[in-house]
């Protein structure tokens, strides 16, 4: 989850407030992170007054600590990065009963915990931890993984039935009598018996110079 969207989940809206996250953000910058990383974050005693956050990024672990304070005090924020080889990280657990899901962490002393539907967010934030401890590239969170290739749908049996009607039809008795009559057309659906007195019908009548014309006979 990013720092922008932990804003929903803050117990008080003062202490997160967009100026706040916009301060947050140029320390992140500053040590090397996203202004807007995906990161975890920790509330504090205090409702929203205080809280903490830890983040990901190519050199380290970003640690920020922010205390936001009242209209004249203003708002104090601190961080520090944590270097791949020193950050300090615990095992990955995970627990599923009665339809119920736990997912527990460890980073720099900070337990991580996440039930049901966060528990796939603490796992997400586990698994960018541990690559960048490995040295592999950080995974994309943003990126939903790629499904896998449906096949074609089969087209449903209406369709095949139209389909098939539409498809012209062909017999040895109907090729037989439209090769004799030449231009002579036979329907698709007409039948050997009745292909063949269509045909010689149209031979007869010498239509379409299939067969040639008798001579006429001689008046003398």
């Amino acid at each position: 989850m990013r720092l922008s969207s932990w804003r929903t989940k803050a117990p008080g809206k003062g202490g997160i407030n967009p100026k706040v996250i916009e301060t947050v953000g140029s320390i992140l910058a500053a040590l090397g992170a996203e202004p807007d990383p995906h990161c975890w974050v920790t509330w504090g005693d205090e409702t929203g007054g205080r809280w903490s956050l830890i983040a990901p990024c190519e050199q380290g672990m970003a640690v920020v600590n922010i205390r936001a304070g009242g209209l004249d005090d203003g708002s104090r924020v601190g961080g520090r990065l944590v270097r791949w080889s020193k950050v300090q990280v615990g095992e990955l657990a995970a627990e599923a009963e009665r339809g119920h899901r736990l997912v527990m962490f460890q980073v720099e002393g900070q337990p991580i915990r996440g039930t049901d539907d966060n528990a796939a967010d603490v796992a997400a934030f586990a698994r960018l931890t541990l690559a960048g401890l490995e040295g592999r590239p950080l995974p994309d969170l943003d990126r939903r993984p790629a499904g896998r290739t449906s096949a074609p749908k089969k087209a449903p049996p209406a369709a095949l039935k139209a389909r098939a009607r539409r498809a012209p039809r062909t017999d040895a008795g109907t090729a037989a009598g439209t090769a004799a009559a030449g231009l002579v057309r036979i329907p698709a659906r007409t039948g050997p018996k009745l292909a063949a007195k269509v045909a010689a019908k149209g031979v007869a009548k010498g239509g379409g110079g299939g067969a040639a014309k008798a001579p006429a006979r001689d008046a003398r």
